[in-house]
């Protein structure tokens, strides 16, 4: 069975989702690939919505390299979201060389789980420089999950790159695929990759 992950970008879209949606990844503007929403949304869907929330912590849109201020920020809204009850979360930072910042994705990590929360990695996972030893970086973090488009602008075009990595996972972590999948495309995504989650903001029939 398909785990589909729906991509929000505001508090109408998160209360139209359809019926039985298992999983809402919630963010603000999405045409910059997705920020973090705002408290009053963030607590508008966890009191309306039942399906998993997870929502984006990213302060801006661009790199993912922040700030020390940019950083504060971020920690502070994983606790927020821990406060308001979300399932999970989604981060991902990354060095100036696209390595994975791992001391500052493990002290996130480590305020989700004061809350029980699970963590998402986001396609920040796609302009790392070597994904097969980002992918071990993150499984040694402890996230639950990997959102990925297997470095292509679409799921599709990066199937058998995120193939390669669901193998190497070999269930340590969830592979999801992300990027243009949609209801129609869905199926065949993951027949392709071998990923059983899959997320977008199309990929639930309305």
């Amino acid at each position: 069975m398909l785990i589909k992950e729906l991509c929000v970008g505001s508090v109408g879209a998160a209360l139209a989702a359809p019926r039985g949606t298992y999983r809402i990844e919630l963010c603000d503007n999405l045409a910059e690939g997705g920020t973090t929403p705002s408290y009053g949304a963030i607590a508008v869907v966890r009191e309306r919505v039942d399906a998993k929330l997870y929502p984006i912590i990213r302060p801006r849109g661009g790199d993912f390299c922040y700030t020390d201020a940019e950083f504060d920020a971020m920690r502070r809204d994983v606790r927020v979201c821990g406060q308001l009850g979300c399932d999970g979360v989604v981060i991902g930072i990354l060095n100036p060389d696209c390595t994975v910042d791992v001391p500052r994705c493990t002290e996130l990590i480590a305020i989700a789980r004061e809350f029980g929360m699970g963590v998402t990695f986001h396609r920040a996972f796609d302009v790392v420089a070597d994904m097969p030893t980002a992918l071990e970086t993150i499984i040694a973090m402890g996230c639950e999950r990997i959102l990925t488009s297997g470095g292509a602008q679409t799921a599709e075009e990066g199937a058998g790159v995120i193939a390669a990595l669901v193998r190497q996972a070999a269930g340590r972590i969830v592979i999801m695929a992300g990027a243009g999948v949609t209801f129609e495309n869905v199926e065949q995504i993951a027949a392709r990759t071998g990923c059983t989650e899959l997320h977008g903001t199309k990929i639930l029939k309305r």
